[in-house]
């Protein structure tokens, strides 16, 4: 149970990453296309952020604090910080690259709720791969051909 504890509070400090770098990305860009991406970071982080709470919920149901300070959040997530405002195409080729190591880490996470026997949590982070999966589809369409 110590290692699906841990797996989780990795995907809670990456999700919370990911949720960063959006809203950033959200606030920074810039382009012709201005209106559709910053609704789309928008639409991104928004998600991001709703399931940070409830992943912090799943790892207090499993009997663990929660990871809660930004040097943690750091020290545990997959999910690199991003410094510099890249272009509009960029920003979304950046996020769809951690989107698809969210989707890997929750994959393992996943097989291990699974043999840990833990239906609900399981149930939850297959409704979390399904969206990230969504994610994917529409930033894999965005950056068709660049």
């Amino acid at each position: 149970m110590d290692e699906l504890i841990q797996q989780m509070k990795i995907i809670q400090a990456s999700v919370f990453a990911f949720y960063l770098k959006a809203h950033n990305f959200h606030w920074n860009v810039e382009g012709p296309n201005f209106p559709q991406y910053h609704s789309f970071f928008e639409m991104i982080y928004t998600d991001a952020w709703v399931s940070v709470d409830r992943l912090a919920e799943e790892i207090r149901t499993l009997d663990s604090y929660v990871p809660g300070s930004l040097s943690r959040f750091k020290s545990l997530s997959v999910v690199e910080d991003q410094w510099n405002i890249p272009t509009a195409i960029n920003m979304i080729k950046e996020l769809r690259s951690d989107n698809l190591m969210i989707i890997s880490e929750l994959d393992k996470t996943q097989l291990m709720s699974d043999k840990a026997k833990c239906p609900g949590l399981t149930n939850f982070l297959q409704e979390r791969i399904d969206i990230h999966f969504k994610n994917d589809w529409m930033m894999r369409s965005i950056v068709k051909g660049q």
